[in-house]
């Protein structure tokens, strides 16, 4: 009884118990190359991790545009777990599913997932093994954490955007309600597993994509790294795998650090920082019925929030132009011609993710701004006039080439 209060309710005769329960969650994110050669041993490490002396079994998804471009993936994976076989076996051969954001639309997929998890067996400690995009780790994971209340979930990211962001956090989700994530949980992974190999095959938009992430983070978070990207531009727009490489790593650590010490991991609060410039970023890719990829409509995003910054005065003129040349440079744009679409009142459509920002979130509007650069403020209100502003500022820039 010493760790339970018990309390009279104001005005009542009942009383109330009050639970308090804390619940601490580990996990490594690694980065390594080819994961699946028989003579790399990570994986089968992982899967032994918590020292339990059995068999593990495992069901591997693949993101059908992961299997396209690297054939025969699915027999180095039957070969993998035949040549570490005494601690690890397949629960059944691996098994294609579509990908990119329409695979997070897609409701037989997820029903077809679950009834997997019953078909072949799985319990509470068997693993899921997901290889591919952001898309594909959303919804295999949000189908993990449902399915007997959580399997253990595996994260193999195979594009720059799910290696430094969306594959390293605690959360999934999928769309419905025409809303970007609408549905998900919070379900930290059992392990991360990034092989910088699958990098290589990216076509060119899902290459640079994942750099949009790498400046949003270090505008608010490190004024280094911002410097970094902004002079390695052209070499990243180049595919310098070297270049591409450390870009993933320190931004998947500034979004690690953060999960780990901001103190609300799972998002009780109204305050998202690392979703700077996304109430921009999620309506274009709604607008656009998901035409614009997360990454490219981040990098609009965080231009027409910087551009409000600077009329907040929060950062100078000069600040403004290293960030929209340094996010060009890279080879990501900073318009679409959806910003030009209004209501019949003439207010821009793209402000209608405000609204759905603050409703998703809960609570007061809560939007995170740069307060200078590799430094952030959380602000209540946005001027609807600066954004109208921010908008035509950008599609001169962009009309100038």
């Amino acid at each position: 009884m010493d760790d339970i209060r018990k309390t009279a309710l104001s005005g009542t005769q009942e009383n109330t118990y009050h639970q308090s329960i804390s619940v601490s969650f580990d996990y490594p994110v690694c980065f390594t190359h080819d994961l699946f050669s028989p003579e790399n041993p990570l994986l089968a490490e992982i899967l032994n991790r918590r020292g339990e002396n059995r068999k593990h079994r495992a069901a591997v998804y693949i993101d059908a545009g992961v299997a396209a471009a690297h054939m025969g993936l699915d027999n180095r994976i039957r070969r993998y777990f035949e040549t570490h076989s005494a601690s690890a076996e397949l629960a059944g051969a691996p098994v294609t599913v579509p990908g990119g954001e329409a695979a997070k639309d897609d409701r037989e997929l997820l029903w077809k997932l679950i009834q997997d998890v019953s078909d072949l067996h799985l319990d509470r400690q068997s693993y899921v093994i997901a290889v591919g995009g952001g898309a594909v780790l959303d919804m295999v994971g949000f189908a993990t954490a449902i399915a007997h209340r959580g399997l253990r979930l595996i994260r193999v990211p195979t594009t720059t955007l799910a290696q430094n962001d969306a594959g390293v956090g605690v959360k999934n989700g999928i769309n419905a309600q025409g809303q970007k994530n609408f549905v998900g949980t919070f379900a930290p992974p059992f392990a991360v597993l990034s092989d910088y190999e699958f990098l290589k095959t990216l076509p060119a938009d899902q290459w640079i994509s994942g750099v949009a992430e790498a400046f949003k983070v270090a505008l608010i978070k490190d004024a280094r790294f911002f410097e970094y990207l902004r002079h390695h531009g052209p070499e990243l727009r180049a595919r310098s795998q070297s270049v591409m490489e450390e870009t993933v790593y320190r931004c998947a650590i500034l979004h690690l650090d953060h999960i780990r010490t901001s103190g609300d991991p799972f998002e009780f609060g109204s305050a998202r920082p690392l979703d700077f410039g996304h109430w921009a970023a999620h309506r274009l890719e709604s607008m656009s019925g998901h035409r614009i990829g997360h990454g490219h409509a981040v990098a609009i995003g965080i231009s027409i929030d910087a551009y409000v910054a600077m009329t907040c005065g929060l950062i100078s003129e000069t600040d403004l132009t290293h960030i929209l040349d340094g996010v060009t440079a890279c080879g990501l744009s900073v318009w679409d011609n959806l910003l030009e679409r209004r209501h019949p009142d003439g207010q821009p459509e793209i402000l209608d993710g405000l609204a759905q920002f603050r409703e998703h979130l809960g609570g007061r509007l809560t939007i995170t701004l740069p307060d200078g650069i590799g430094r952030k403020v959380e602000v209540h209100e946005v001027d609807h006039r600066a954004v109208g502003q921010g908008i035509e500022f950008l599609r001169i820039k962009h009309a100038q080439g």
